[in-house]
């Protein structure tokens, strides 16, 4: 039963994320060896990274892979969704840049947790487990809450990485507890095989399932920043260099969409009936508070987060 768990079949799927993840901490390295005056390099080495990683997705693109024992699927929807991250975060990096540097924040730190979160992101659109999707959305959220926190010298900027730090781990404690009791409820962790339960119907206790549901669902609309649960938005966006709410407010959203798909429209399919209800008051009270309470803002960045 036990097979070369390392070999070059194996790995093939997840290449463009071991080739950024290698590729992220080499950069790191060698901005260590750069002076303030070559910061430039570091900057283009970031983006050759982020567009060569795209460029191998792409390529990758064909019938759907499944590796590590379950826990990774490379399938049309996960190559696309990371070739659309990685252009992303490029794109946000290069406006960017001027920004960056006339506020000293271009350093190899802010672009290797760029580059970290970027990988969190592509490891949850082709997670297929539940450990693999919590992993992936932690290792995004905590570049993301560091990066907040990068402006040390701002107070609205620590206000903002703090609030968002607790208010993400609180989702991140909803939406794990929501994880053990549909596994309490399936007695999987894995995608696929918790679809094959739910649909047959054999499931020991659905109502944990259910109960479940409710924490994953509150715990998703934390992450995603739907009303009632859209608190930290307005303040980490305000806050925020425009260059983090930028890597906050846009590449996460495509990760996010895969995250939803591969939790609720895979795993939980056979529950869509109790999810889709849920979303839909999610989606009412997010345009209607959003679009009232935008009217009274008088910064734009607060008016946008709404």
């Amino acid at each position: 039963m036990n097979q070369a768990t390392f070999s070059l079949a194996t790995l093939a799927p997840a290449m463009p994320e071991i080739v950024l993840l290698t590729l992220a901490c080499a950069l790191l390295l060698i901005d260590a060896f750069l002076s303030e005056g070559e910061r430039y390099i570091t900057y283009w080495l970031a983006q050759v990274t982020l567009v060569g990683t795209a460029v191998l997705a792409l390529l990758t693109i064909g019938p759907s892979l499944v590796t590590f024992n379950g826990m990774f699927v490379a399938d049309m929807l996960s190559q696309v969704l990371k070739v659309g991250v990685l252009l992303t975060v490029a794109a946000t990096l290069m406006l960017s840049r001027t920004y960056l540097e006339s506020r000293g924040l271009l350093k190899g730190e802010f672009l290797t947790l760029a580059l970290f979160g970027t990988l969190g992101m592509m490891v949850m659109a082709s997670a297929h487990n539940f450990v693999t999707l919590f992993l992936g959305l932690e290792l995004m959220a905590l570049s993301q809450y560091s990066l907040v926190a990068l402006q040390r010298d701002s107070a609205r900027a620590t206000e903002a990485a703090m609030k968002y730090f607790v208010l993400g781990a609180l989702s991140s404690g909803l939406l794990l507890y929501g994880m053990s009791m549909i596994y309490g409820a399936t007695g999987s962790l894995d995608i696929a095989r918790i679809a094959q339960v739910l649909e047959r119907g054999t499931s020991a206790m659905p109502l944990l399932g259910v109960f479940g549901l409710v924490f994953v669902v509150a715990g998703v609309a934390f992450k995603l920043g739907n009303a009632p649960f859209h608190m930290w938005i307005p303040d980490v966006y305000h806050g925020a260099a425009t260059p983090t709410t930028l890597l906050v407010g846009g590449a996460p959203k495509l990760a996010a969409f895969g995250f939803v798909m591969r939790l609720l429209a895979t795993g939980l399919q056979a529950m869509s009936t109790d999810w889709s209800q849920m979303l839909v008051v999610l989606a009412v009270a997010s345009i209607f508070l959003g679009n009232v309470v935008a009217i009274a803002q008088t910064n734009l960045k607060r008016m946008l987060a709404y």
